[in-house]
């Protein structure tokens, strides 16, 4: 059972920031892993106020902050050896918080407009050789004595690969979201719907996967049990790429999403089109599915220094 985020601040507080979780959840539409990231980063700053103030934060010291404050709190969680694209994420929950707070007309304040979040080098998404992608879909499947695990982890590895799909998405699904040898109905961020196809040898892989469990799953049921018979959970599916990963050694810093970005590399790189692949990631934005012409560059650039060395 997941504790309870407590907000250290005053009741006045409490109540409009519960109106504004709300908000997120009904009106922006986040995902519950979304929603509480955003509610631990605000929990936390409010935690970092009170002991820079030496009391909870009320409605009149949050409406007072200066640059200062903001400011410490940033070389704090720097000093705690917070990555870039964490305290980032963090300053941008706090900004929401307040950005929300001045649309609503409950308070103001300039400073928190004013913070520039931090500047996050930009990295290539890691993409593997079609090759291992292969060999990785295969010796997944040797970690488990039991053969309906063994299927289940290789048609999860065979989602994220064949159709792109972040894990969150492939353990969301539900039977009544595969329909067999056509496509998949995905719930993406935002609860934005999206159509997927399937090649048959994914849907071949999720059928035998089926014929195998144990558990009888029908209609809305999860479609990828764990060991118990509940849903499976992300960190299973983490767990196996780590015994993955060392058996084949393969990158330390290799995850189950480096089958998706390898999915859309390697529709790029074999002639896809921009707009499709967007579509079948569910980006939102063009900008977004962009950062993979970078990628097929890098691999042409390798491709040219291996076939000529010198």
């Amino acid at each position: 059972m997941k504790k309870e985020i407590i907000y250290n601040v005053s009741n006045d507080v409490v109540s409009i920031i519960k109106k504004w979780e709300n908000w997120l959840i009904d009106e922006k539409r986040f995902s519950k892993n979304t929603v509480s990231s955003y509610k631990r980063d605000l929990a936390q700053f409010c935690d970092f106020l009170a002991g820079h103030f030496g009391t909870q934060a009320n409605c009149k010291k949050l409406e007072k902050l200066k640059l200062r404050d903001i400011r410490s709190y940033m070389s704090y969680q720097t000093s705690k050896g917070l990555s870039r694209s964490s305290l980032s994420r963090k300053v941008s929950s706090v900004k929401s918080f307040f950005r929300w707070m001045s649309k609503n007309d409950i308070m103001e304040n300039s400073a928190i407009s004013s913070i520039t979040n931090p500047k996050i080098p930009k990295t290539l998404p890691r993409a593997v050789e079609v090759s291992d992608a292969f060999n990785i879909i295969e010796k997944v499947k040797e970690f488990s004595n039991k053969s309906w695990i063994a299927k289940r982890d290789g048609a999860i590895f065979t989602l994220l690969y064949g159709c792109g799909l972040r894990i969150s998405e492939a353990l969301n699904l539900n039977l009544s979201d595969y329909k067999k040898n056509k496509h998949l109905r995905i719930m993406g961020k935002g609860n934005k719907e999206r159509i997927v196809p399937m090649l048959p040898a994914i849907g071949n892989a999720i059928d035998e996967y089926l014929a195998d469990c144990p558990y009888k799953i029908k209609g809305d049921d999860a479609l990828f049990l764990g060991a118990r018979g509940d849903r499976l959970s992300a960190r299973v599916v983490q767990r196996q790429m780590e015994k993955v990963r060392f058996a084949l050694n393969l990158p330390d810093d290799l995850t189950p999403h480096a089958l998706r970005h390898s999915y859309a590399t390697h529709l790029l790189i074999n002639g896809g089109d921009l707009r499709t692949i967007q579509e079948l990631l569910g980006h939102s934005s063009l900008a977004t599915t962009q950062k993979y012409t970078k990628v097929d560059l890098e691999q042409i650039r390798k491709d040219y220094l291996r076939l000529f060395p010198h």
